[in-house]
């Protein structure tokens, strides 16, 4: 029994220690656990570090490349605003430019305007005269047409030979063309100067011309002086003239001298002219008229040039 009881007590004091034993193996597990864990967190937490540190890395890369676009895209922006700053001074330039431009045009259309009304003013005017040189042409044919002097069929003049109204290097009318003048003149102006015609007439031309015989010079001066001797007879009341159409005859008379600027040359036997002056036929000095639709022409030259 006493054995038993030792056996037992020598037992439960062993028990004792080892239940120590096993506690600290226990804790010392637990601690070797704790610090693997820890180990295992920590190296984990240093692997996220990393991977963390890699991502901030690359954050930082692509913000320093966003930086640098932003950088790109300010200088890129500042460029454009001076662009626009230059295209809106170039706009403005150009919607001043406009505006001129709008006021030329403006004044263009105004001239043209005034041109075209100026234009069918004048053919208005020329439409009044179509004929009127025909007509005057028939009624000179018609005055004369029981006279030796001829009207020329194209210009209606009439044309005297200097050898029949004077004598050779002379400009005094002799007594005979005198006569034959006092017929003529009065029946040849009577119809330019009628009331149907003289406002369509612009000039009645008295020219002189001579021969190639003698300088251009004496010629011009024996010329004029024969044609202002014709215009002075045409002007004396004595010659068949009334006072009224002398004074209209003053308003559009002209004298001039031709010199031998134009002579009239011989034909040959089928009517054409040849090289050969007609010396005879040279010596001459022609009436004629001029209308006013000649002006008129000039005057629609002018406009059609401008």
């Amino acid at each position: 029994m006493r054995n038993r009881r030792r056996n037992r007590e020598a037992f439960a004091q062993h028990s004792y220690w080892q239940s120590y034993s096993d506690m600290m193996a226990a804790l010392l597990l637990i601690f070797i656990l704790m610090i693997a864990i820890t180990l295992a967190i920590y190296r984990q937490k240093t692997d996220d570090l990393d991977e963390t540190r890699i991502k901030l890395n690359a954050a930082q890369s692509e913000l320093d490349a966003t930086i640098a676009d932003l950088e790109l895209s300010k200088s890129e922006l500042e460029k454009s605003n001076e662009d626009l700053a230059s295209s809106l001074e170039q706009l403005q330039q150009a919607y001043e430019q406009a505006a001129l431009t709008q006021e030329e045009l403006n004044n263009a259309y105004l001239e043209i305007e005034n041109a075209r009304q100026e234009l069918t003013t004048t053919k208005q005017e020329l439409q009044d005269i179509v004929g009127i040189r025909t007509d005057i042409i028939g009624a000179l044919q018609s005055a004369f047409s029981n006279s030796t002097m001829k009207v020329d069929a194209q210009t209606g003049s009439i044309t005297f030979s200097s050898d029949v109204l004077f004598r050779y290097n002379s400009s005094s009318l002799t007594a005979d063309s005198r006569e034959t003048l006092k017929n003529i003149i009065p029946m040849y102006l009577d119809v330019l100067l009628q009331d149907q015609f003289r406002d369509y007439i612009a000039e009645i031309i008295i020219e002189g011309h001579t021969d190639t015989d003698g300088g251009y010079q004496s010629n011009m001066e024996l010329s004029y002086e024969r044609a202002k001797a014709v215009a002075d007879f045409c002007l004396n009341k004595r010659n068949g003239l009334s006072e009224t159409e002398i004074e209209q005859l003053q308003k559009i008379l002209t004298v001039n001298g031709k010199s031998w600027s134009n002579p009239v040359y011989k034909k040959d036997a089928f009517g054409n002219p040849t090289e050969d002056v007609d010396m005879p036929a040279s010596r001459r000095v022609e009436i004629k008229f001029r209308l006013k639709e000649d002006e008129m022409i000039e005057k629609m030259a002018g406009i059609l040039e401008q």
